[in-house]
């Protein structure tokens, strides 16, 4: 039994890894399976894991702030850059929103909203895909909202660490996962009664940003020497059972929406199950991880130099080169 990033399960499965589990499917319980969180397990048309959980990104924030301002969550993308407006000239608020010029996975979900496709195929090869319409205006939304704060333009959100940054308490929100309420707790105890969680909002009133969905599914390898009991651990772990102990006490996502009642009382996962049926992911083919691989060339090459002014053109160009240079194995 192998557990494998959701994204990583394309690259497995075309080394030849991976047992096909469409024959097992019904008795793993994928009749039920989450679209969203299934998608990732399929090649090809071919089911080569099983879903087992997932995480994704929304706004974690300082409800005293909030309330100070006389703020809400808001519903819409339009409602929310005018919050932000308002929370940066309210007195005791230092960045409005805490957005690192490199948070990967914070612009990809961005890239998904506006329609950008990364990558596309051309002449029989992947190639990168930022010199677009659409990947120019996710680069500017996400332009405008990391002006709203003092996160830097050439760090990710390990470097310095948000967390860190938020329990100093004048950081009124930013985009994370559940688990950092955990770092801010352990430097600044008292903010306990603060901390709140809403969706990244989306143009559209009540209707969630699209965003990166991370987590793992769980695949049998095809040379196994005991299919019948690497089959069998799996039918157990993902049983709706186990699947709704480890939601509830973890805040992600079971593999099935009929499970999201084991996220209530945690207000991450309440705010992270809303988000999960537009949430999606960075291109499921065999070799993205080299992409993705430090120095990542999509925040470096494209992102922080048109935050640091550079017009997006040559920068998306310059990133497309190196990814299409990575796609191909150079």
């Amino acid at each position: 039994m192998v557990d494998i990033g959701n994204t990583q399960t394309s690259y497995y499965a075309g080394i030849g890894g991976l047992l096909d589990l469409a024959p097992y499917r019904d008795q793993l319980g994928g009749a039920d399976w989450s679209s969203t969180m299934n998608a990732s397990t399929l090649v090809n048309g071919v089911q080569y894991a099983a879903p087992w959980f997932a995480g994704l990104r929304v706004v974690m924030y300082n409800k005293a702030l909030w309330a100070k301002a006389g703020l809400t969550p808001p519903s819409t993308q339009a409602q929310w850059i005018d919050d932000l407006q308002v929370l940066r000239n309210t007195p005791g608020v230092s960045s409005a929103l805490w957005l690192p010029g490199q948070d990967w996975y914070a612009f990809d979900g961005f890239l998904q909203q506006a329609g950008a496709s990364i990558i596309v195929r051309r002449d029989g090869h992947w190639v990168g895909n930022l010199d677009s319409a659409a990947g120019f205006s996710a680069a500017t939304l996400f332009q405008r909202l990391q002006s709203f704060g003092q996160a830097p333009r050439n760090g990710d959100e390990a470097h310095p660490v948000q967390a860190d940054e938020f329990a100093k308490g004048d950081v009124a929100s930013m985009i994370a996962m559940g688990y950092e309420a955990d770092t801010v707790l352990q430097q600044n105890p008292g903010m306990a009664a603060d901390i709140g969680w809403f969706p990244i909002p989306g143009p559209q009133s009540g209707v969630p940003a699209k965003t990166f969905l991370g987590g793992s599914d769980l695949a049998v390898a095809r040379n196994t020497t005991n299919r019948t009991l690497a089959l069998g651990f799996l039918k157990l772990a993902l049983d709706d059972s186990n699947e709704s102990a480890f939601a509830k006490q973890s805040g992600f996502l079971p593999n099935r929406a009929g499970l999201y009642s084991a996220l209530q009382g945690n207000a991450y996962g309440e705010a992270e199950s809303q988000a999960a049926p537009y949430a999606g992911y960075t291109p499921l083919v065999a070799n993205w991880g080299s992409v993705e691989a430090t120095p990542n060339p999509i925040t470096t090459e494209f992102l922080t130099p048109v935050l640091d002014g550079e017009d997006q053109v040559p920068a998306a160009d310059r990133a497309d080169q190196e990814i299409s240079a990575r796609l191909a194995g150079d």
